[in-house]
């Protein structure tokens, strides 16, 4: 159950911070629906169980878990394909932009279930900086909700992962981001809030979360007010 429900502002001092894309940075909903619901009719699935199963996990493994009778890599490029190829309606979400100018560049990275290429594309659609070096699908061996991509994600900063906040949106990411022993945000914006249990604490979305660059290289101080 998220820890924090409390309409008090509360300062979360951490050496770095991690951000999943989807959900959190961009909103990709359109795409990822268009593009599985299209692979689920051309396979016989549920277009809106795997649209489902697809949020936040890593597609290689949402193949392997909803067709294990296919050749996972293979179907994967497919589908990798048609979300490169589709942008339509990517969109940068509220208080994205105000909040990374604020962050040194070597304090944050994004953590992703999207591969390299896709992230890279679809961060640039919705007008994100892209960060020199990213944790992708392509970084680890095991996806969300398992700890690796967030530990990946702290070891890719330099710190210790009870050092880094991370902000997510899906129940495989908070999962994931607790597991790895990080400060977990979870955001409202796309899942049902029963979800987020994972969580420590609920905002809407990045709107007024503020950071301050604390003196002496003595690393962040992160200020938002969770949801009541």
């Amino acid at each position: 159950m998220a820890s924090s429900h409390t309409a008090t502002s509360v300062e979360i001092p951490c050496q770095g911070i991690l951000f999943d894309m989807d959900g959190i940075l961009i909103s990709s909903l359109g795409s990822v629906e268009r593009c599985w619901t299209k692979w689920a009719n051309k396979h016989g699935i549920d277009p809106e169980y795997a649209c489902r199963m697809a949020h936040g996990c890593r597609c290689i493994d949402t193949v392997a878990l909803l067709r294990p009778d296919l050749d996972a890599e293979a179907e994967h490029d497919l589908i990798e394909g048609m979300e490169v190829a589709d942008t339509e309606g990517i969109l940068l979400l509220p208080g994205v932009l105000d909040l990374l100018k604020a962050l040194p560049p070597e304090r944050w990275t994004v953590v992703t279930s999207a591969t390299d290429r896709l992230a890279r594309v679809r961060l640039a659609a919705g007008g994100v900086p892209v960060p020199e070096r990213l944790v992708t699908a392509e970084s680890v061996t095991e996806g969300k909700p398992l700890p690796a991509p967030y530990l990946a994600g702290a070891a890719l900063l330099g710190f210790a992962p009870e050092e880094c906040v991370v902000f997510e949106d899906a129940a495989s990411g908070t999962k994931s981001g607790r597991a790895a022993g990080c400060i977990v945000v979870a955001t409202t914006f796309s899942h049902p809030v029963e979800t987020l249990d994972a969580a420590h604490y609920l905002i809407e979305d990045l709107t007024g979360v503020s950071v301050e660059t604390l003196t002496d290289c003595k690393g962040l101080l992160l200020k938002l007010t969770p949801l009541s």
